[in-house]
């Protein structure tokens, strides 16, 4: 989908490439039977209720939406979108100060949209950490939309992430992670829409172990061209202790939980990640 909303984007622009958004919905929705089940659990537990295709179509319209723009912000037309901004405030004061910070996001709306408006809103660029699967996948796309792309990734699980994470914040700048799916660490059991789920225990390791602000950011997706921006912060230190490690981490692992549902509430749709993502815990 990416590719091929790359690809449309750039030789048709925004207006027109967005027409072509309702027929690759439309055949996301027909034939990705295990996306598509996904899409009605998730839907069915934020909503409250039973929900039908239309539904569904609309959480993949809301995806397609926030990829096609992801192309404009990569390549400097942001100059399209009507972005406003809430809780900034709380990262500017720890940028004047040089404290490096930790963003903490999810799969909820557009991080790149963070990402990309960094230095317009903060002044400093993002470093985002990111699988090392999905760092050579972005940079495969995502080059030639912009040069510095992959400058700024850093690969998680190599044996230098940590070292190149703690130049970044000694230097006052700041890491984005998403917090919102497991990989290859260590989980955490939080209770997520009323049901249990398994979160990642690395965002908030890391933290505890570097000892900066943790900061809370979501690129919430409004339909047309609006977006906001909240950020707020989660701490402006994570403790974890040796004698109570496993409540401690579960404890602020579920603080972010809690605020990742408050978001998932106000803008249900936003929310991507289309696989089953409660199957791990029932098994």
């Amino acid at each position: 989908m990416i590719r091929l909303i790359k690809w449309i984007a750039l030789g048709l622009g925004r207006s027109p490439a967005r027409l072509f958004l309702y027929p690759i919905c439309l055949s996301f929705v027909v034939f990705s039977q295990h996306a598509r089940r996904a899409s009605r659990q998730y839907l069915e537990l934020i909503l409250g209720r039973a929900v039908g295709l239309k539904e569904v179509f609309r959480h993949y319209h809301c995806f397609a939406a926030t990829i096609l723009d992801r192309v404009f912000l990569l390549t400097g037309r942001d100059d399209l979108l009507h972005v406003d901004t809430y809780g900034v405030d709380v990262i500017l004061q720890r940028v004047r100060k040089g404290e490096g910070c930790i963003l903490l996001g999810s799969h909820l709306g557009s991080f790149e949209l963070l990402r990309t408006l960094g230095i317009a809103l903060i002044g400093l660029p993002i470093n985002v950490l990111m699988y090392e699967d999905h760092a050579r996948k972005l940079a495969e796309v995502g080059q030639s939309l912009s040069a510095n792309l992959s400058d700024r990734v850093i690969p998680i699980g190599t044996p230098d992430t940590m070292l190149r994470v703690k130049e970044c914040l000694d230097e006052g700048e700041l890491v984005g992670i998403l917090g919102d799916r497991v990989g290859n660490d260590k989980i955490v059991r939080c209770r997520f829409l009323g049901q249990p789920a398994e979160l990642p225990a690395g965002p908030m390791l890391l933290a505890a172990t570097l000892q900066v602000p943790v900061i809370l950011c979501f690129g919430l997706y409004w339909g047309g061209n609006r977006y906001e921006i909240h950020t707020e912060l989660l701490a402006d230190r994570i403790d974890i202790s040796r004698a109570n490690r496993t409540q401690d981490l579960q404890r602020w692992t579920q603080r972010y939980v809690d605020r990742l549902e408050h978001y998932c509430r106000l803008a249900p749709y936003n929310w991507f990640n289309f696989y089953d993502y409660w199957a791990t815990t029932k098994r």
